[in-house]
Protein backbone atom coordinates (compact mmCIF):
# COMPACT_ATOMS: atom_id res chain seq x y z
CA UNK A 1 0.00 0.00 0.00
CA UNK A 2 2.74 2.59 0.72
CA UNK A 3 4.23 2.02 -2.74
CA UNK A 4 0.83 2.26 -4.45
CA UNK A 5 0.07 5.44 -2.52
CA UNK A 6 3.45 6.94 -3.43
CA UNK A 7 3.16 5.99 -7.10
CA UNK A 8 -0.32 7.49 -7.30
CA UNK A 9 0.72 10.70 -5.55
CA UNK A 10 3.73 11.40 -7.75
CA UNK A 11 1.92 10.37 -10.93
CA UNK A 12 -0.65 13.06 -10.16
CA UNK A 13 1.61 15.74 -8.70
CA UNK A 14 5.12 15.58 -10.19
CA UNK A 15 4.33 17.86 -13.14
CA UNK A 16 2.83 20.44 -10.80
CA UNK A 17 5.70 20.27 -8.30
CA UNK A 18 8.36 20.58 -11.01
CA UNK A 19 6.68 23.20 -13.18
CA UNK A 20 8.55 26.37 -14.08
CA UNK A 21 8.45 28.77 -11.15
CA UNK A 22 8.59 32.56 -11.35
CA UNK A 23 10.47 34.41 -8.61
CA UNK A 24 9.27 37.81 -7.45
CA UNK A 25 12.33 40.07 -7.36
CA UNK A 26 10.68 42.97 -5.61
CA UNK A 27 11.95 46.33 -6.87
CA UNK A 28 13.97 44.67 -9.63
CA UNK A 29 10.81 43.43 -11.32
CA UNK A 30 9.82 47.09 -11.80
CA UNK A 31 13.24 47.70 -13.37
CA UNK A 32 12.59 45.25 -16.18
CA UNK A 33 14.17 42.17 -14.63
CA UNK A 34 12.60 38.75 -14.11
CA UNK A 35 13.79 35.34 -12.90
CA UNK A 36 12.46 31.82 -13.24
CA UNK A 37 13.46 28.50 -11.70
CA UNK A 38 13.46 25.39 -13.88
CA UNK A 39 13.95 21.86 -12.61
CA UNK A 40 16.02 19.48 -14.71
CA UNK A 41 16.90 15.79 -14.35
CA UNK A 42 20.26 15.05 -12.75
CA UNK A 43 21.08 12.19 -15.13
CA UNK A 44 21.86 8.84 -13.49
CA UNK A 45 20.82 8.26 -9.87
CA UNK A 46 22.35 5.46 -7.83
CA UNK A 47 20.08 4.01 -5.14
CA UNK A 48 21.57 1.77 -2.44
CA UNK A 49 18.76 0.04 -0.56
CA UNK A 50 18.45 -1.55 2.90
CA UNK A 51 17.24 -5.01 3.86
CA UNK A 52 14.54 -4.11 6.37
CA UNK A 53 12.00 -2.84 3.79
CA UNK A 54 13.61 -4.20 0.61
CA UNK A 55 10.57 -3.43 -1.57
CA UNK A 56 8.92 -0.24 -0.36
CA UNK A 57 12.02 1.87 0.35
CA UNK A 58 13.90 1.41 -2.94
CA UNK A 59 10.75 1.13 -5.04
CA UNK A 60 9.52 4.51 -3.80
CA UNK A 61 12.88 6.14 -4.48
CA UNK A 62 13.04 4.59 -7.95
CA UNK A 63 9.59 5.99 -8.74
CA UNK A 64 10.55 9.50 -7.63
CA UNK A 65 13.87 9.44 -9.50
CA UNK A 66 12.20 8.23 -12.71
CA UNK A 67 9.35 10.71 -12.43
CA UNK A 68 11.95 13.48 -12.18
CA UNK A 69 13.37 12.32 -15.52
CA UNK A 70 16.43 10.36 -14.43
CA UNK A 71 17.68 6.89 -15.14
CA UNK A 72 18.41 4.68 -12.12
CA UNK A 73 20.91 2.07 -11.01
CA UNK A 74 19.54 0.16 -8.02
CA UNK A 75 21.79 -1.81 -5.69
CA UNK A 76 19.68 -3.91 -3.28
CA UNK A 77 21.03 -5.19 0.02
CA UNK A 78 23.11 -8.36 -0.20
CA UNK A 79 20.58 -9.88 2.23
CA UNK A 80 17.61 -9.22 -0.11
CA UNK A 81 18.88 -9.28 -3.74
CA UNK A 82 15.86 -11.11 -5.16
CA UNK A 83 13.53 -8.32 -4.11
CA UNK A 84 15.64 -5.83 -6.07
CA UNK A 85 15.44 -8.03 -9.16
CA UNK A 86 11.66 -8.32 -8.68
CA UNK A 87 11.39 -4.51 -8.65
CA UNK A 88 13.13 -4.35 -12.03
CA UNK A 89 10.82 -7.07 -13.34
CA UNK A 90 7.74 -5.10 -12.27
CA UNK A 91 8.94 -1.94 -14.00
CA UNK A 92 9.64 -3.93 -17.17
CA UNK A 93 6.10 -5.32 -17.05
CA UNK A 94 4.82 -1.76 -16.65
CA UNK A 95 6.50 -0.78 -19.93
CA UNK A 96 9.61 1.04 -18.73
CA UNK A 97 12.13 1.17 -21.61
CA UNK A 98 15.12 -1.16 -21.42
CA UNK A 99 18.01 -0.08 -19.17
CA UNK A 100 16.24 3.01 -17.81
CA UNK A 101 16.30 1.05 -14.55
CA UNK A 102 19.19 -1.34 -13.97
CA UNK A 103 19.83 -3.53 -10.91
CA UNK A 104 23.28 -4.56 -9.72
CA UNK A 105 23.51 -7.13 -6.94
CA UNK A 106 26.38 -7.75 -4.57
CA UNK A 107 27.81 -6.76 -1.19
CA UNK A 108 29.54 -3.61 -0.02
CA UNK A 109 32.10 -3.78 -2.83
CA UNK A 110 29.30 -3.43 -5.36
CA UNK A 111 27.93 -0.43 -3.48
CA UNK A 112 31.37 1.17 -3.36
CA UNK A 113 31.78 0.64 -7.10
CA UNK A 114 28.42 2.32 -7.72
CA UNK A 115 29.41 5.35 -5.65
CA UNK A 116 32.64 5.68 -7.61
CA UNK A 117 31.09 4.98 -11.02
CA UNK A 118 30.33 8.58 -11.97
CA UNK A 119 26.60 8.62 -11.24
CA UNK A 120 25.10 12.06 -10.69
CA UNK A 121 23.70 11.39 -7.22
CA UNK A 122 23.60 8.65 -4.59
CA UNK A 123 20.60 7.93 -2.39
CA UNK A 124 21.44 5.59 0.49
CA UNK A 125 19.31 4.13 3.27
CA UNK A 126 21.13 2.19 5.96
CA UNK A 127 23.47 2.41 8.92
CA UNK A 128 25.48 5.41 10.08
CA UNK A 129 28.91 3.75 9.60
CA UNK A 130 28.08 2.75 6.02
CA UNK A 131 26.57 6.17 5.33
CA UNK A 132 29.79 7.85 6.44
CA UNK A 133 31.83 5.61 4.15
CA UNK A 134 29.56 6.47 1.22
CA UNK A 135 29.78 10.18 1.95
CA UNK A 136 33.58 9.99 2.19
CA UNK A 137 33.84 8.14 -1.12
CA UNK A 138 31.37 10.46 -2.83
CA UNK A 139 33.29 13.51 -1.64
CA UNK A 140 36.25 12.56 -3.85
CA UNK A 141 34.19 13.38 -6.94
CA UNK A 142 31.79 15.81 -5.21
CA UNK A 143 28.93 13.44 -5.96
CA UNK A 144 25.92 14.69 -3.97
CA UNK A 145 24.24 12.28 -1.57
CA UNK A 146 20.98 11.73 0.26
CA UNK A 147 21.52 9.69 3.42
CA UNK A 148 18.74 8.21 5.55
CA UNK A 149 20.62 6.62 8.42
CA UNK A 150 18.10 5.59 11.02
CA UNK A 151 17.16 6.65 14.49
CA UNK A 152 16.75 6.01 18.18
CA UNK A 153 13.24 7.33 18.25
CA UNK A 154 11.72 8.41 21.58
CA UNK A 155 8.09 8.10 22.71
CA UNK A 156 6.81 10.37 25.49
CA UNK A 157 3.74 9.30 27.48
CA UNK A 158 2.32 12.16 29.55
CA UNK A 159 0.29 11.66 32.70
CA UNK A 160 -2.94 12.63 30.91
CA UNK A 161 -2.53 10.15 28.04
CA UNK A 162 -4.99 7.36 27.31
CA UNK A 163 -2.82 4.60 28.76
CA UNK A 164 -4.61 1.78 26.97
CA UNK A 165 -4.12 3.38 23.56
CA UNK A 166 -0.57 4.54 24.34
CA UNK A 167 0.46 1.06 25.51
CA UNK A 168 -0.94 -0.52 22.35
CA UNK A 169 0.90 2.09 20.28
CA UNK A 170 4.14 1.49 22.17
CA UNK A 171 4.02 -2.28 21.65
CA UNK A 172 3.28 -1.89 17.94
CA UNK A 173 5.83 0.89 17.46
CA UNK A 174 8.57 -1.07 19.22
CA UNK A 175 7.99 -4.56 17.85
CA UNK A 176 6.45 -4.30 14.38
CA UNK A 177 8.76 -5.84 11.77
CA UNK A 178 10.63 -7.26 14.81
CA UNK A 179 11.78 -3.74 15.62
CA UNK A 180 13.71 -3.51 12.35
CA UNK A 181 12.39 -0.06 11.41
CA UNK A 182 14.45 3.11 11.53
CA UNK A 183 11.40 4.81 13.08
CA UNK A 184 10.75 2.09 15.69
CA UNK A 185 10.09 3.23 19.24
CA UNK A 186 13.53 2.56 20.74
CA UNK A 187 13.27 4.75 23.85
CA UNK A 188 10.13 5.30 25.91
CA UNK A 189 9.70 7.96 28.59
CA UNK A 190 6.55 7.71 30.74
CA UNK A 191 5.48 10.16 33.46
CA UNK A 192 6.25 8.74 36.88
CA UNK A 193 2.65 9.21 38.05
CA UNK A 194 1.34 6.65 35.54
CA UNK A 195 4.46 4.57 34.96
CA UNK A 196 3.46 1.48 36.92
CA UNK A 197 0.05 1.11 35.28
CA UNK A 198 1.42 1.87 31.84
CA UNK A 199 4.31 -0.61 32.08
CA UNK A 200 1.95 -3.34 33.27
CA UNK A 201 -0.23 -2.79 30.20
CA UNK A 202 2.81 -2.89 27.88
CA UNK A 203 4.09 -6.14 29.39
CA UNK A 204 0.67 -7.79 29.21
CA UNK A 205 0.20 -6.80 25.55
CA UNK A 206 3.73 -7.92 24.66
CA UNK A 207 3.24 -11.33 26.23
CA UNK A 208 0.18 -11.85 24.03
CA UNK A 209 2.18 -11.40 20.81
CA UNK A 210 2.62 -14.46 18.60
CA UNK A 211 6.04 -15.08 17.09
CA UNK A 212 6.81 -17.64 14.42
CA UNK A 213 7.60 -18.51 10.81
CA UNK A 214 4.32 -17.22 9.42
CA UNK A 215 2.96 -20.56 8.19
CA UNK A 216 0.17 -19.65 10.64
CA UNK A 217 -0.92 -16.14 11.64
CA UNK A 218 1.78 -14.44 13.73
CA UNK A 219 2.56 -10.93 14.95
CA UNK A 220 6.37 -11.13 14.77
CA UNK A 221 8.63 -13.04 12.46
CA UNK A 222 12.35 -13.60 12.64
CA UNK A 223 15.04 -10.96 12.43
CA UNK A 224 16.75 -10.59 9.07
CA UNK A 225 20.30 -11.73 9.75
CA UNK A 226 22.67 -13.16 12.35
CA UNK A 227 24.86 -10.05 12.89
CA UNK A 228 21.83 -7.92 13.70
CA UNK A 229 20.44 -10.49 16.12
CA UNK A 230 23.82 -10.75 17.85
CA UNK A 231 23.97 -6.95 18.26
CA UNK A 232 20.53 -6.78 19.88
CA UNK A 233 21.22 -9.73 22.17
CA UNK A 234 24.51 -8.18 23.29
CA UNK A 235 22.81 -4.87 24.12
CA UNK A 236 20.24 -6.64 26.32
CA UNK A 237 22.88 -8.71 28.10
CA UNK A 238 25.02 -5.64 28.77
CA UNK A 239 22.02 -3.70 30.10
CA UNK A 240 21.04 -6.55 32.43
CA UNK A 241 24.58 -6.82 33.73
CA UNK A 242 24.52 -3.07 34.43
CA UNK A 243 21.35 -3.36 36.50
CA UNK A 244 18.45 -3.23 34.04
CA UNK A 245 15.39 -5.38 34.73
CA UNK A 246 14.12 -7.65 31.95
CA UNK A 247 10.33 -7.70 32.34
CA UNK A 248 9.65 -9.99 29.40
CA UNK A 249 11.75 -11.64 26.70
CA UNK A 250 15.48 -11.11 26.88
CA UNK A 251 16.74 -14.48 25.67
CA UNK A 252 17.13 -15.69 22.11
CA UNK A 253 14.59 -18.25 20.91
CA UNK A 254 16.44 -21.50 20.19
CA UNK A 255 15.54 -24.92 18.85
CA UNK A 256 14.20 -23.89 15.46
CA UNK A 257 15.16 -22.26 12.20
CA UNK A 258 15.43 -18.52 11.82
CA UNK A 259 16.95 -15.59 13.69
CA UNK A 260 14.26 -15.25 16.33
CA UNK A 261 14.54 -12.85 19.24
CA UNK A 262 11.53 -12.35 21.54
CA UNK A 263 9.93 -8.95 22.07
CA UNK A 264 11.74 -7.59 25.11
CA UNK A 265 10.87 -4.85 27.62
CA UNK A 266 13.51 -3.36 29.92
CA UNK A 267 13.28 -1.00 32.88
CA UNK A 268 15.99 0.36 35.15
CA UNK A 269 17.92 1.61 32.11
CA UNK A 270 19.73 4.90 31.53
CA UNK A 271 21.43 6.89 28.80
CA UNK A 272 24.84 5.43 29.59
CA UNK A 273 23.67 2.02 28.36
CA UNK A 274 24.10 1.06 24.69
CA UNK A 275 20.51 -0.18 24.55
CA UNK A 276 19.39 3.44 25.15
CA UNK A 277 22.09 5.44 23.38
CA UNK A 278 22.81 3.31 20.28
CA UNK A 279 20.40 2.18 17.61
CA UNK A 280 19.15 -1.35 18.36
CA UNK A 281 17.13 -2.21 15.25
CA UNK A 282 15.46 -5.11 16.98
CA UNK A 283 12.49 -5.99 19.21
CA UNK A 284 13.67 -4.24 22.39
CA UNK A 285 11.82 -1.51 24.30
CA UNK A 286 13.69 0.28 27.12
CA UNK A 287 11.31 2.26 29.38
CA UNK A 288 12.30 5.15 31.65
CA UNK A 289 10.34 7.63 33.77
CA UNK A 290 10.33 11.44 33.96
CA UNK A 291 8.97 14.06 36.37
CA UNK A 292 8.00 16.98 34.12
CA UNK A 293 7.88 18.19 30.51
CA UNK A 294 11.31 19.81 30.62
CA UNK A 295 12.94 16.55 31.69
CA UNK A 296 11.10 14.59 29.00
CA UNK A 297 12.18 17.01 26.28
CA UNK A 298 15.78 17.00 27.52
CA UNK A 299 15.84 13.18 27.50
CA UNK A 300 14.41 13.05 23.97
CA UNK A 301 17.04 15.46 22.66
CA UNK A 302 19.90 13.66 24.42
CA UNK A 303 20.69 11.49 21.41
CA UNK A 304 22.88 11.47 18.34
CA UNK A 305 19.79 10.56 16.28
CA UNK A 306 16.77 12.70 15.41
CA UNK A 307 14.57 10.91 12.89
CA UNK A 308 11.12 10.74 14.51
CA UNK A 309 9.52 11.07 17.93
CA UNK A 310 6.04 10.84 19.39
CA UNK A 311 4.10 12.53 22.19
CA UNK A 312 1.02 10.94 23.75
CA UNK A 313 -1.52 13.15 25.51
CA UNK A 314 -5.20 14.06 25.52
CA UNK A 315 -4.25 17.76 25.51
CA UNK A 316 -3.44 18.36 21.84
CA UNK A 317 -2.22 21.92 22.40
CA UNK A 318 0.19 20.61 25.02
CA UNK A 319 1.33 17.92 22.62
CA UNK A 320 1.96 20.51 19.91
CA UNK A 321 3.97 22.66 22.32
CA UNK A 322 6.19 19.75 23.33
CA UNK A 323 6.54 18.56 19.73
CA UNK A 324 7.96 21.95 18.75
CA UNK A 325 10.80 21.48 21.25
CA UNK A 326 11.82 17.94 20.32
CA UNK A 327 14.70 17.62 17.86
CA UNK A 328 13.44 15.34 15.10
CA UNK A 329 12.56 15.40 11.42
CA UNK A 330 9.05 14.19 12.26
CA UNK A 331 7.19 14.45 15.57
CA UNK A 332 3.84 12.68 15.88
CA UNK A 333 1.14 13.28 18.47
CA UNK A 334 -0.77 10.17 19.57
CA UNK A 335 0.78 8.21 16.69
CA UNK A 336 4.12 6.67 15.83
CA UNK A 337 6.28 4.89 13.25
CA UNK A 338 3.99 4.81 10.22
CA UNK A 339 4.53 8.25 8.61
CA UNK A 340 7.08 6.86 6.15
CA UNK A 341 3.96 5.58 4.38
CA UNK A 342 2.77 9.16 3.74
CA UNK A 343 4.33 10.14 0.39
CA UNK A 344 3.08 13.71 0.70
CA UNK A 345 5.34 14.37 3.69
CA UNK A 346 9.15 14.65 3.84
CA UNK A 347 11.12 11.84 5.48
CA UNK A 348 14.47 12.24 7.18
CA UNK A 349 16.05 13.99 10.13
CA UNK A 350 19.06 15.94 11.41
CA UNK A 351 22.08 14.85 13.45
CA UNK A 352 23.27 11.28 12.71
CA UNK A 353 19.91 10.45 11.13
CA UNK A 354 21.20 11.69 7.81
CA UNK A 355 21.30 14.34 5.12
CA UNK A 356 18.48 15.45 2.85
CA UNK A 357 14.94 14.16 2.62
CA UNK A 358 12.99 11.45 0.84
CA UNK A 359 9.28 11.65 0.02
CA UNK A 360 7.15 14.74 -0.33
CA UNK A 361 8.02 17.73 -2.47
CA UNK A 362 11.34 17.95 -0.66
CA UNK A 363 12.21 14.36 -1.57
CA UNK A 364 11.33 14.83 -5.23
CA UNK A 365 13.53 17.94 -5.41
CA UNK A 366 16.49 15.82 -4.29
CA UNK A 367 16.38 14.18 -7.74
CA UNK A 368 16.51 17.34 -9.86
CA UNK A 369 18.95 20.10 -10.61
CA UNK A 370 17.85 23.70 -10.11
CA UNK A 371 18.46 26.12 -12.95
CA UNK A 372 17.89 29.84 -12.54
CA UNK A 373 17.20 31.85 -15.72
CA UNK A 374 17.33 35.64 -15.46
CA UNK A 375 15.97 38.04 -18.06
CA UNK A 376 16.68 41.74 -18.63
CA UNK A 377 13.76 43.19 -20.60
CA UNK A 378 15.36 46.64 -21.01
CA UNK A 379 18.72 45.58 -22.41
CA UNK A 380 18.73 48.60 -24.77
CA UNK A 381 19.83 50.60 -21.71
CA UNK A 382 23.17 50.15 -19.97
CA UNK A 383 23.06 49.35 -16.27
CA UNK A 384 24.12 52.16 -13.98
CA UNK A 385 26.88 50.05 -12.43
CA UNK A 386 28.64 49.29 -15.71
CA UNK A 387 31.90 50.97 -16.70
CA UNK A 388 33.07 53.78 -16.77
CA UNK A 389 32.94 55.18 -13.24
CA UNK A 390 33.04 58.84 -12.22
CA UNK A 391 31.93 61.00 -9.29
CA UNK A 392 28.54 61.77 -10.83
CA UNK A 393 27.72 58.09 -11.42
CA UNK A 394 28.83 57.30 -7.87
CA UNK A 395 26.42 59.89 -6.47
CA UNK A 396 23.69 58.55 -8.76
CA UNK A 397 24.08 55.02 -7.36
CA UNK A 398 23.92 56.32 -3.78
CA UNK A 399 20.75 58.23 -4.64
CA UNK A 400 19.32 55.09 -6.23
CA UNK A 401 19.96 53.10 -3.04
CA UNK A 402 18.24 55.81 -0.97
CA UNK A 403 15.24 55.83 -3.29
CA UNK A 404 14.85 52.04 -3.36
CA UNK A 405 15.64 51.17 0.26
CA UNK A 406 15.33 54.39 2.27
CA UNK A 407 12.38 55.42 4.38
CA UNK A 408 10.35 58.61 4.65
CA UNK A 409 12.11 61.82 3.72
CA UNK A 410 15.36 60.01 2.82
CA UNK A 411 13.50 58.08 0.12
CA UNK A 412 12.10 61.29 -1.33
CA UNK A 413 15.53 62.93 -1.24
CA UNK A 414 16.95 59.92 -3.05
CA UNK A 415 14.40 60.27 -5.84
CA UNK A 416 15.18 63.99 -6.27
CA UNK A 417 18.93 63.31 -6.31
CA UNK A 418 18.47 60.58 -8.93
CA UNK A 419 16.79 63.04 -11.25
CA UNK A 420 19.53 65.63 -10.63
CA UNK A 421 22.55 63.35 -11.04
CA UNK A 422 20.85 61.41 -13.82
CA UNK A 423 20.85 64.48 -15.99
CA UNK A 424 24.54 65.02 -15.32
CA UNK A 425 25.68 61.42 -15.69
CA UNK A 426 27.82 60.71 -18.70
CA UNK A 427 27.53 57.79 -21.12
CA UNK A 428 24.12 56.60 -19.81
Amino acid sequence: MPVLELATYFAKNTEKILQREAIWLGKWNWLGRSSTIRYQPLGVVGIIAPWNFPFSIPCGQVIMALMAGNTVVLKPSEFTPLVGLKIAELFTQAGLPKDVLQVVVGDGLTGAALVQSGVDKISFTGSVPTGKKIMEAAAKSLTPVVLELGGKDPMVVLEDADLEVAAAGAVWGAFSNSGQICASVERLYVHEQVAEAFIQKCVAKTQQLRQGLGSEPVDLGAMNNAPQLAKVAAQVVAAAQAGAQVLTGGKRVTGGKGYFYPPTILTGVNHQMSVVSDESFGPVLPIMTFKDEAEAIQRCNDSQYALTASVWTKDLARGQRIAEQIEAGTVMINENTYTFALPQTPWGGPKQSGIGRTHGKEGLLEFVGIKHIHLNRVARMKDLWWFHYDRTRYQLLIAMADMLFGKGINRLKGAVKMLWFGRQAKNL
